[in-house]
């Protein structure tokens, strides 16, 4: 092996790796209650995308609902106080997404109609469009991947 050769392929590797678009580390919020709050988990600097965890029910003509497992009262439509953790979060380079489905729940997809009525009922609720009972804020700007 010439010394052009064992010197060409560690920096062919570090271009690689340097050139390269690798992945950000992302976690779960809003299943463990001692996670903190979604504001103090952003603010560690340790993630670059924020699950939020989960919508757990819908489908089926369910009407969907979110669980953060006690962080806020999606029934008394108490989330949206996450609007402004959210904000935060998003201000910080932070990606927010929100976790559809999970390990438990009551959903799935009973036909095309039914899964038309979800994708209505998410975009209404938690993306561009408009509704009343907006469960996280009426001003959220989620990301796109």
């Amino acid at each position: 092996m010439s010394l052009a050769s064992f010197l060409f392929l560690p920096l062919l590797m570090l271009l690689f790796v340097l050139g390269s678009n690798v992945g950000g580390i992302a976690i779960y919020w809003g299943q463990n209650g001692n996670e903190g709050t979604l504001a103090e988990t952003c603010d560690t600097g340790n993630y670059d995308f924020v699950n939020l965890a989960f919508l757990l029910t819908f489908g089926n003509s369910q009407t969907p609902m979110i669980n953060l497992a006690g962080h806020c009262d999606p029934y008394s439509n108490g989330c949206t106080g996450l609007s402004s953790d959210i904000k935060s979060c998003q201000a910080k380079g932070i990606k927010v997404i929100l976790s559809i489905g999970g390990g438990a729940g009551s959903y799935y997809l009973a036909s095309s109609d039914d899964a038309r009525q979800v994708a209505t009922y998410l975009w209404n609720n938690f993306l561009g469009g408009q509704s009343s009972s907006r469960p996280l804020y009426a001003q959220i700007r989620w990301n796109r991947l």
